[in-house]
């Protein structure tokens, strides 16, 4: 099979993940069928989250077009029969299995048998997702960071029935959309970065609780150090530029002192429980007044343009590095 990166690529629903993939799809030149399963407040308010985000990358110089020239190339919908032009159907819907049951049968009774249907899941295996389907070899994993228009992340994973031809096609379109994709051929439940991001979550939670550290040590001693140098070279790199033997000697004693709890924290729980939900309604592990939730979303904003161009210009550089090898 050979995909045509060139066409439409279809989104379904359109919460925070799904406008942020649609503006990542039309700054690098992608057309896009949005559509809207419940017309719900948040879909609703798409179109102009999408503009303002696609004005903000003119702006920051991450894209070259104006928004209103980018914002032609995607159409608004709430029919699934529209998304026949498609040869990617991205579903974007809440981590609910049945809610994803019903829009896999609306998609796949919309288009035809070669189109290519994929998950924005973070955690759920593509092996479960696939038995909802007719046709389970076409369906992948496309996992975005957010926000995806400044981020280079993208996991692409293959489930058990997945076409390990259509995945390597994937991996290499997603190159043309700026990002650096990694494919994972054999489906683990949460992929490769959330398994290592709640690792730490994890441990974070179990410094805090059991009174090792406060919130704000923890959040200033990741900030420090890992933010630092994570976004240069991983982990992996970061061993062997800071000495692996040390690494080495460290785990010997370390490990078996990490966390290896199988609940959820509790202090996360009882957040959740009370409806905390963060920036979003300013009850957090810390708390928030709407002028400083919004300061808050609006620095974020700015740093992740920063950190995208700063980092880019070390893997430029980092590119060079290994084209040393070919020469050799």
């Amino acid at each position: 099979m050979e995909l045509n990166g060139n066409a439409k690529v279809g989104i379904v629903g359109l919460g925070l993940m799904g406008t942020s993939i649609a503006t990542a799809l039309l700054i690098n030149g992608q057309e896009v069928m949005a559509v809207s399963p419940v017309l719900s407040e948040t879909d609703q308010t798409a179109p102009d989250r999408i503009r303002h985000a696609l004005e903000e990358c003119y702006a920051e110089g991450l894209s070259t077009a104006r928004a209103d020239d980018l914002f032609q190339n995607i159409t608004f919908t709430s029919k699934y029969t529209d998304l026949k032009s498609c040869w990617l159907v991205m579903e974007c819907v809440l981590e609910d299995l049945k809610v994803k049951q019903d829009v896999y049968r609306k998609i796949e009774s919309s288009v035809p048998d070669e189109v290519i249907i994929a998950t924005n899941t973070s955690a759920i295996p593509i092996s479960m997702l696939q038995n909802y389907l007719n046709v389970p070899e076409r369906f992948f994993g496309i996992h975005w960071a957010e926000p995806a228009y400044t981020s280079k992340f993208l996991e692409i994973i293959c489930g058990e029935k997945s076409l390990l031809e259509i995945g390597e096609q994937l991996y290499a379109i997603t190159k043309k959309w700026g990002k650096e994709p990694t494919l994972v051929r054999k489906d683990i439940r949460g992929f490769i970065t959330n398994r290592i991001m709640y690792a730490m979550y994890r441990e974070a939670f179990y410094l805090v609780e059991n009174g090792y550290a406060t919130i704000e040590d923890v959040d200033r001693a990741c900030k420090n150090d890992g933010g630092h140098w994570m976004t240069f070279c991983g982990l992996f790199r970061y061993m062997d530029l800071t000495g692996l033997q040390a690494y080495h000697s460290v785990m010997k004693d370390l490990f078996p002192e990490l966390s290896n709890q199988t609940t959820v924290p509790k202090l996360i729980d009882d957040i959740a429980k009370e409806g905390g939900n963060g920036i979003f309604n300013g009850k957090g592990f810390y708390e928030y007044s709407s002028e400083e939730a919004k300061v808050w979303e609006s620095t974020f904003e700015k740093f992740k343009f920063d950190i995208n161009r700063l980092s880019s210009t070390y893997t430029d550089k980092t590119k060079d590095i290994s084209s040393l090898k070919t020469k050799k």
